[in-house]
């Protein structure tokens, strides 16, 4: 009798951990089918083909801008093994954002002992916002594996004080703390 009334608790508990079991797995499948057909809102993409060619990422619109609204943008392109520009100025104090693609691999970034840290994956355009603290050079490394030369993918952030940068930026042009 005592073993009976086992088995039957057993087998009760083995439909409910099965049950569990075909319920996790059914969300994990209509989710996945829900976000491969409608993708989250606000997702930029790019033609990683034509990156060079057109567009917002051209090279000669890669680096740091002062917009007539006042708004500082930094568009850089991740390639192996290198950052485009491979210098980028930048105000302390003020808010800056950030627009990035990869041409080739997952690549992503993070400057220094900052907040402004991301994935770029090709064809994918990252948008965000920080403010850096306080003036200096900072080192930003890539921080996704994308093959041999990984190691030495890096490029450097210099924050200038607010009256520097602006001074620097009346001209409307692209800078870049490296000579072209």
């Amino acid at each position: 009798m005592a073993q009976t009334v086992a088995d039957a608790a057993e087998r009760r508990w083995a439909v409910v951990v099965g049950a569990i079991i075909v319920a996790l797995i059914a969300m994990m499948v209509v989710t996945g089918v829900h976000w491969s057909a409608m993708p989250p809102s606000r997702v930029e993409t790019v033609d990683v083909k034509r990156l060079h060619l057109e567009g917002e990422f051209v090279e000669s619109n890669l680096g740091t801008v002062l917009g007539d609204d006042g708004k500082v943008v930094v568009r850089l392109v991740a390639q192996q093994y290198s950052f485009e520009p491979q210098c980028i100025v930048v105000p302390a104090e003020m808010p800056v954002t950030f627009r990035a693609t990869a041409t080739d691999a997952i690549h992503g970034f993070v400057v220094g002992k900052t907040n402004a840290n991301t994935m770029l994956i090709p064809g994918f355009v990252a948008t965000f916002t920080t403010s850096f603290k306080t003036a200096g050079e900072q080192l930003m490394p890539c921080h996704e594996y994308c093959g041999t030369g990984h190691e030495a993918m890096w490029a450097r952030v210099q924050v200038l004080e607010p009256q520097e940068f602006l001074a620097k930026a009346k001209g409307g042009e692209r800078m870049s703390c490296v000579p072209r």
